[in-house]
């Protein structure tokens, strides 16, 4: 099987391209426009790998996936490809909607093309897979669990942006028969994720001595997923999910930021033991915009009908991350030497479409 992943250089796609050479004898076509949060280093181990190919392409750019699916001829497409951080899109929410909207529906548009155009089985077997998030939710109470028949009632530029592309996906099932899967995941974190998500963010500021700003009272709750788990999830339901389902994805680690926060200053004083405790250094700042109190995921319909569970918890899954970035500091020491700074971003709004 050959599998074609848009943002593979990503933090979940190349998890997801890690995995699938390790643990399958798949070929893997990675495309990737190599935007500020990609990184080819995270798939070093694999570059020469001959079941791995790379192309620099824009999923804007119709005619260059035109092109790149004729000449490749996927068996299947995983849609990763997309702007992710939710801070980013109140600074710029256009790139937001070029991307996630403008984006999938081109990859819609030439995905349809190419499928028509497949035979017998292979036309029979085709998948295409939208990796989707559980932002598009909205926001939950105290209690319940998002579900897959959860109304969706995004908040942030990026969630709206993330929903509109779900039902574009949705929409190609439905009205042309396209046979699409949908997956929506919690948060994830692990090994090589870009340091302006929560928990790399608060590490390599942690090791740098700098405070570990956490937002308003640190009350808001998010259900936490380790970036390998999730991988295993989504190979599982391209493999064996049913078109025109949708799959939440989430780690069972619901967790307030105050509590992830002081979890990870308590692994590194144990880590790198000084005469004062990491947790000094936490400090409350302004909150976000329209910042979301509580995600958590029902990932009841996976486990049932794909047999897949998280391998890992919270408390072992951030031990493993902090020991990550630990051995590994010069994957992000390299990223801050260039145009990121680790600084609060997110606070202003506004930005045109390219």
């Amino acid at each position: 099987m050959k599998v074609l992943v848009t943002g593979g250089a990503g933090f979940i796609g190349s998890a997801v391209i890690r995995h699938v050479l390790a643990d399958t004898d798949w070929r893997v076509v990675n495309v990737d426009k190599l935007t500020y949060a990609a990184n080819l280093e995270s798939l070093a181990m694999v570059a020469q790998n001959p079941y791995y190919a790379f192309y620099q392409l824009d999923i804007c750019d119709g005619a260059g996936l035109a092109s790149l699916l004729a000449a490749e001829k996927p068996d299947a497409i995983m849609h990763l490809a997309a702007e992710s951080h939710v801070d980013r899109s109140i600074d710029g929410p256009a790139e937001f909607i070029w991307t996630n909207l403008v984006g999938t529906f081109r990859l819609l548009e030439n995905t349809m093309a190419y499928w028509r155009g497949l035979k017998g089985v292979a036309r029979e077997t085709f998948r295409f897979h939208h990796v989707s998030t559980d932002e598009v939710f909205g926001s939950l109470g105290a209690e319940g669990l998002f579900r897959e028949d959860t109304a969706y009632s995004p908040n942030s530029p990026y969630s709206a942006s993330k929903a509109g592309s779900d039902h574009l996906v949705r929409a190609w099932f439905h009205t042309f028969g396209l046979p699409a899967i949908i997956t929506n995941c919690s948060n994830n974190y692990g090994p090589y994720q870009f340091p302006e998500k929560l928990i790399p963010h608060l590490i390599v500021r942690a090791l740098a001595g700098q405070s570990l700003p956490v937002y308003g009272n640190g009350e808001n709750i998010r259900d936490w997923l380790y970036v390998e788990d999730h991988a295993r999830a989504l190979v599982l339901a391209l493999t064996r999910g049913r078109p025109g389902e949708t799959y939440n994805i989430g780690g069972n680690s619901e967790k307030r930021n105050i509590d992830v926060v002081r979890h990870l200053c308590g692994l590194l004083d144990e880590a790198l033991p000084s005469a004062a405790p990491h947790s000094r250094l936490i400090q409350l700042v302004s909150d976000r915009p329209g910042h979301d109190a509580r995600y958590a995921m029902d990932a009841g319909k996976i486990k049932r009908e794909l047999g897949w569970q998280p391998g890992e918890s919270f408390e072992s899954g951030l031990r493993r991350t902090l020991t990550w970035y630990l051995d590994n500091r010069g994957w992000w020491e390299r990223i801050l030497s260039g145009s990121y700074r680790a600084e609060r971003i997110g606070l202003t709004g506004g930005g045109k479409l390219p």
